[in-house]
Formats: C-alpha cells, structure tokens, sequence
C-alpha cells in the first residue's frame, strides 16, 4: 500500500494561528512530513519559539512572521515575506479565530465585531491574498477551520457560532469559483479538542496527553487528530475533495 499520496514533502504551508493548540500541530506534522511552514500569529514572540523547536529538528524549514490577520497590510506582509523565502505558496490553512462566551443580550456591539472580524473577516483576508497568488501561480489548496457551533450553534456562543457558519459558506462559495484556477477550497469544522483555550474558555480540565486515540467512545479530540484531517485536505489525498466541511467531533450523542 502506497501512502504517498497524503504527504505534503516540499510544499510551503502558512498556518495562520500557529503558535499553540491546533494551528501549532498543524505546523508541527506538516514541518515532520518535509514541508516549509509558516508560523504566524500577532505576537512574533509567541511563534518565534516555535519556529526555532521546527528548525532545530530534520524535516522542512520555519519562518516566524508576526501578522495579524484583521489588518490587510499585515497579510500582504505575510504573502511577501513567504514568498521571499520559500518561493511560492502552495498551501494555506486558515486557523486564526478567538472567541468568548457571554449570552446573547450581553453581547456588546464591539465584541460582536471583534469576533466576526477574526474569525470571517481575517479568513476572506488571508484567503483574498494568498488565494489570489495561488491562483496566478498554477493552484493550491485552502483549509478553513470553522467549528461545530458554525453547524449547530451553541449556547452563549452566538457571535462565535454566526461567524463559523460564514467561514463555513465562504469556504463552499468560494471553492465553486476558484476550482477553474486548481485551488482547492475545504473546511475543517472541529468539536472539543484539548486546547489552551478550550480549558480557559469552557472549564474542560483534560490534557491531551490523556486522551486515548485508540477507543472511539470520547467526545473530546487531540490537537494532533484535527492535524490528520489537514494534511489529508492538503494533499493529493484529496483531489477530489472541493467546497467540503468535514466535522471532527467524536462520538454522536443522539436524544
């Protein structure tokens, strides 16, 4: 059995969101399998040191950038700075998001903004101008990571939930119009994955290291498994996977 086809060897990957949970896993296993990364979130200090622990083992190369994905000219700034170390662009995972639970009628008019323009406005940014090199250099593929609360919705979670589920239309919007130019547009919408910010946010106190991947019956994942499922949509593995959002959630709990 060939397993060729799932590896992303000699591709340059920018994660957005990268310096922990599920963007850092990304980078981390795409870096092992031979591609450049990019690891990027609004602090350098926070991806620099993630950066230097890829370089420092064998397998593709790392480059920090600091960007912020709700400024324009920051994400211009990306495309060039990876552009000029590593060539081109042939993978985009689109990772960056930031929530918070608060009910709806205590939902201020800027935190509704603030939500929205990271989690929708920062994917159409980081899609418009990196899209838009792959699509004049010979294709690529784009992993939009939305949520299930984009699917379903979820308590005191509105803000959050409605702009996953643009995330999640924008991805099928835009893989229709851009699959004539060979880029690949799918969506990753995971559930609870022991995160950071998941045991911050939602009082989960399970580590990662805890969680078995071998038994089937769990409702929480591991950075690692939302990992899987990006390479998988960033190799050839795919080629026949366009406008897709595939839930990661575990077990289903039916009423």
């Amino acid at each position: 059995m060939t397993t060729s086809q799932f590896s992303v060897d000699g591709k340059t990957a920018v994660v957005t969101g990268s310096s922990s949970g599920i963007g850092r896993a990304i980078v981390e296993r795409f870096a092992d399998d031979g591609a450049n990364v990019v690891v990027t979130s609004r602090s350098l200090e926070n991806v620099e040191p993630v950066a230097e622990e890829i370089d420092a083992h064998e397998g593709g190369g790392a480059l920090a950038v600091e960007c912020d994905v709700t400024d324009r000219e920051a994400v211009e700034r990306l495309l060039t700075e990876t552009v000029d170390a590593f060539g081109s662009v042939d993978v985009l995972i689109n990772n960056a998001g930031a929530s918070f639970q608060a009910p709806p009628a205590e939902i201020s008019e800027n935190g509704w903004k603030t939500i929205v323009d990271i989690n929708l406005h920062g994917t159409m940014h980081c899609t418009q101008v990196i899209g838009g090199h792959m699509r004049e250099n010979g294709g690529g593929r784009i992993v939009n990571v939305a949520s299930v609360a984009g699917q379903r919705g979820s308590r005191s979670m509105s803000h959050y939930g409605a702009a996953k589920a643009g995330v999640i239309n924008y991805t099928t919007s835009v893989a229709a119009d851009w699959a004539a130019d060979d880029v690949w547009v799918n969506c990753i919408a995971p559930g609870l994955v022991a995160t950071e910010g998941v045991r911050s946010q939602m009082g989960v106190e399970e580590d990662d290291d805890a969680i078995d991947r071998t038994r089937a019956d769990r409702t929480i994942g591991r950075p690692e498994e939302v990992a899987d499922l990006a390479q998988f949509l960033s190799s050839p593995a795919s080629s026949y996977v366009v406008g897709e959002t595939y839930t990661i959630k575990g077990t289903p709990r039916l009423e």
